[in-house]
């Protein structure tokens, strides 16, 4: 918005900060009931994926890092009907309480890296039901090819750098977890049932393998290594990365949070800070339907014009008209064609 107004008052059209942050905040005030609808058709998935952001927030003589969260709803993989979805939320700091609120109500399974602050929410006394963590092999994997980069460890010496360490176990995990995914490729889109039978078939015996292999190698490793610490990574949480043997509805990896997340790592660069909570809060809203329109292959601009200028007097008991998986631009009436 700082850029905007600078961009207009060069322009001869001086509009101040706080009217252009006033009109963004009564567009998220009228665009309440779609952004409830959208929260709760995400937290009714069988899957949710979670994950969250940096978010620098305006203080007084510095900023404070806030955090933006995403919980999405993508169905797609396992053959589900629901439309996608993402829902957004904003705070000012990583507490776990933060996460354990915004799916309060929600059952199921969730796919998010190993965050603490997420433990409470797989605890089976759960009053709302339970919810199966699902781990992600996307991020277990970074580590050993960050140690497996053979093209980064070319790249650097013929620049007459020192080459990256490499290490052949690394290698030979990536190289495993590689095939996992290709299994996965060729199983995306297909029913749960149909992704579980293959998984148990395929999948399954090279699972088996790697555990054994990663337990081998952790033997011969210091507890301080690196190498050590990407295997206990995924060895401590065995149960969750190898859940998705039995679930056809689970993902390999959570790379559908991350994707949803990508607008804000892009925009930071831009707008480098939201200016209040408040604006935190307001920006958490707008990423929700803006992300929720492209999933949906609906042009976001195009969608919020629409509705913001048909809410209004649109009747209450039709607002899920206006969801992006739903919705239809206005016919122009014949007066307006006539024109």
């Amino acid at each position: 918005m700082n850029r905007q107004a600078e961009r207009y008052a060069r322009e001869g059209v001086p509009i101040s900060l706080s009217t252009m942050a006033d009109t963004v905040g009564s567009s998220c005030a009228a665009l309440e009931p779609v952004l409830r609808r959208v929260e709760a058709h995400v937290l009714a998935a069988e899957r949710l994926h979670g994950d969250d952001t940096t978010v620098p927030v305006l203080a007084r003589g510095k900023t404070d890092t806030g955090r933006c969260w995403v919980y999405v709803r993508d169905d797609r993989p396992f053959g589900g009907q629901g439309p996608p979805a993402a829902m957004f939320y904003h705070s000012r700091d990583r507490k776990g309480e933060h996460p354990q609120r915004h799916p309060a109500g929600y059952a199921g399974l969730f796919q998010a890296d190993a965050f603490d602050g997420y433990r409470p929410l797989y605890l089976p006394e759960r009053s709302a039901g339970p919810i199966l963590e699902v781990g992600c092999w996307a991020h277990a994997r970074r580590p050993f090819f960050t140690m497996a980069d053979i093209e980064e460890h070319a790249r650097r010496r013929a620049a007459g750098k020192t080459g990256s360490v490499l290490s052949p176990i690394a290698i030979e995990v990536v190289r495993r977890i590689d095939t996992l995914f290709e299994i996965e490729r060729s199983i995306n889109g297909k029913s749960a049932a149909a992704r579980r039978t293959v998984r148990q078939e395929r999948s399954k015996p090279l699972i088996e393998e790697l555990q054994v292999y990663l337990r081998e190698q952790r033997a011969k490793l210091s507890r301080g290594h690196d190498l050590a610490k990407a295997i206990d990574y995924i060895l401590k949480r065995w149960p969750a990365f190898t859940l998705f043997l039995d679930d056809g509805r689970a993902c390999l990896s959570n790379n559908a949070a991350e994707r949803a997340l990508r607008g804000i790592a892009l925009g930071r660069k831009s707008w480098l800070c939201a200016g209040s909570d408040r604006g935190g809060q307001r920006a958490a809203a707008m990423y929700s339907l803006i992300v929720t329109a492209k999933m949906n292959g609906i042009d976001p601009q195009t969608w919020l014009a629409d509705i913001l200028a048909r809410i209004a007097t649109h009747p209450a008991h039709r607002l899920d008209q206006l969801l992006p998986w739903q919705w239809a631009p206005k016919a122009p009436t014949i007066a307006a064609v006539a024109a």
